[in-house]
């Protein structure tokens, strides 16, 4: 299909899911000029949205009937099949022409099927996966790792401006998901890294932020450790990403590496390590948290506010 024109003004944007992240993504957009049409299971977490001019819609069909382009960001592959491809889903409202952005972390393969059933009507379909956590979206700075069609990637340059700091087309279907997968396995083994130099740090006695000073700006240095570790020194974990968020992403990793004949025990030891965190009731929580299990496992009290 030939690439859409999107422009502020000039194209509807619909936006399915509005929670830590996507809320500050759709509200980035509107400023932007883009009139918006919102869907999310809970209708209280469009409120921000709303109040900025966004119309109400009672379903992800409903999103669609009245959109141009849809966004979907949502929780787990699962939710991303039925805002999509349901009865009552984004592609069953799409009409020739339109675009399906999926921003969730997902499964690569689900990103292909989309693309697939989109592109038998007439729809074009892009995964869009992001990188940087609440502070990324409130900040319209994020890192977006993008799938599909070339042609409609670049056309949908205006609103990726409106979200992001680091756009960048992987390739086709389901490239952008593969080049998450491998954002999500850096990440986890730097979180171990960075959550158990901070306990030994607190073990030692020293003074936390003043160790940061030293250590942030050398070659120790990483966004978790200059963005999440002033959160785990002040006891904050309250969620960016949620760990149980974080638990799913790495686990279609370890599939997908699977299918690859591949062997990732940092990868792995990382998830059975979130999964201790969950056990211990810190699903909801940021993936900092991992700092509270490492503590408990020491008999360290770290405390949280």
């Amino acid at each position: 299909m030939a690439a859409p024109t999107i422009a502020p003004g000039q194209t509807k944007i619909g936006w399915i899911g509005t929670g830590v992240m996507g809320s500050s993504m759709v509200g980035h957009l509107i400023d932007a000029g883009f009139a918006a049409t919102v869907y999310s299971r809970t209708k209280s977490k469009s409120d921000a949205a709303i109040a900025k001019g966004a119309a109400w819609a009672d379903s992800p069909r409903a999103v669609a009937e009245a959109s141009d382009v849809i966004f979907t960001i949502v929780g787990f592959p699962s939710d991303v099949r039925e805002v999509m491809l349901g009865a009552e889903g984004a592609l069953a409202g799409s009409k020739e022409g339109n675009v399906l952005v999926d921003m969730t972390t997902s499964d690569p393969s689900l990103a292909i099927e989309i693309a697939e059933a989109a592109k038998a009507k007439g729809v074009a379909s892009v995964d869009a996966p992001v990188s940087g956590g609440d502070i990324g979206a409130k900040g319209g700075t994020l890192s977006i790792m993008i799938g599909g069609d070339k042609d409609v990637v670049d056309a949908l340059a205006p609103c990726w401006d409106a979200m992001g700091k680091t756009v960048v087309h992987q390739g086709a279907a389901g490239a952008g998901q593969h080049t998450k997968m491998v954002n999500q396995t850096l990440i986890a083994s730097g979180m171990i890294g960075v959550c158990e130099a901070l306990l030994y740090g607190h073990k030692a006695g020293l003074d936390l932020p003043t160790v940061l000073e030293s250590v942030g700006s050398g070659a120790a240095g990483s966004w978790s450790l200059s963005n999440l570790g002033p959160r785990i020194m002040d006891g904050n974990f309250d969620p960016g990403f949620f760990v149980e968020h974080f638990i799913k992403d790495m686990g279609i990793a370890l599939a997908e590496s699977k299918k690859m004949g591949l062997a990732l025990p940092g990868l792995a030891l990382a998830h059975q390590l979130y999964l201790a965190v969950q056990a211990q009731g810190h699903g909801r929580d940021g993936t900092h948290a991992l700092q509270l299990a490492l503590a408990q496992m020491s008999n360290v009290d770290w405390k949280r506010k």
